[in-house]
């Protein structure tokens, strides 16, 4: 088995400076860190998180909390996180809170003493609880707002204002607006934002509803009850469901019904072009998110 000495020789440099290069890169020179990846590569050498936790009090081992894995809107956003955490050197695993407070708060718990940081995808826990997360543990809160709690936001809300008024434009004066998912800290803020682009049309809120095909079936009833020509959803995955009902129902969009929503599925290889989307940066997100753990 190949030691640490062993790759300070292969890479021509110090053994503690591979052990910077392994534990600390932000210690070392890129040109260094990546001579001495080069170096261990070859010798097939793993470095021992373990015993770099002893050393260093570091795990190396980052945690990222998302609300469920069935919502594709959170998997280019685990991927820029794992990226960077990669890039940083570090491991990342991916928890899943089922939008539960308190399953939120028992993994903060049960993860404190074992990961470096947290960063936690549309946390539904109360503001003081994420704010005493943070003092016990680095956190970042993705699409969420707490203060004194780092954070990374995408501006849905100003997107949504776009989307109001390019469907405004069109003439559309009565707007559907499908929301969620429940206990959305972001979900009021998009309304706001929709409503003040538009205040020339109505804006009817329905929801909130969870980001799912079914709920998108189920959405069409209110949205037909309340005489909406045009609708705007949260969700690529509920609109989805959406146009697959008002097909069935023999209705077009969008020649009978206009079709926005507040993200995209580009991502995912689903392709939409009878609706109007947001481009959401959600990798990048996932990526700024880890950066900022680590800083």
């Amino acid at each position: 088995m190949k030691k640490l000495e062993d790759v300070a020789r292969e890479a021509g440099v110090s053994a503690s400076t591979v052990s910077r290069a392994l534990s600390r890169p932000d210690m070392v020179s890129e040109a260094t860190r990546t001579r001495v990846l080069e170096a261990a590569e070859r010798l097939g050498y793993r470095h021992n998180s373990a015993a770099r936790a002893l050393v260093t009090g570091r795990t190396g081992l980052l945690a990222f909390s998302v609300p469920s894995l069935a919502n594709p809107f959170y998997a280019p956003v685990i991927a820029g996180a794992q990226d960077a955490a990669e890039e940083a050197g570090c491991e990342l695993i991916v928890v899943v809170t089922d939008g539960s407070p308190e399953r939120e708060q028992a993994l903060f718990t049960r993860l404190a003493e074992r990961v470096d940081g947290f960063a936690a995808a549309a946390p539904t826990s109360v503001g003081t609880q994420l704010s005493a997360a943070a003092r016990r543990l680095p956190l970042v809160t993705v699409n969420r707002r707490v203060r004194g709690v780092s954070s990374v936001v995408v501006d849905t809300p100003s997107g949504m204002g776009a989307l109001g008024a390019h469907l405004a434009a069109l003439g559309h004066r009565r707007i559907a607006y499908l929301g969620g998912p429940e206990g959305s800290w972001l979900d009021p803020r998009r309304l706001s934002g929709l409503r003040a682009a538009v205040p020339e049309c109505e804006v009817v809120a329905l929801g909130p509803y969870p980001p799912e095909f079914e709920a998108g079936v189920r959405a069409v009833a209110g949205v037909l009850d309340a005489e909406c020509t045009a609708v705007i959803a949260y969700s690529s995955t509920l609109l989805i469901g959406l146009l697959h009902r008002i097909t069935m129902l023999g209705l077009r969009a969008p020649d009978d019904l206009s079709l926005a929503c507040a993200d995209d599925l580009s991502a995912a290889g689903l392709a939409m072009p009878d609706v109007t989307a947001l481009h959401v940066p959600a990798a990048e997100a996932g990526r700024r998110a880890v950066e900022r753990l680590l800083e």
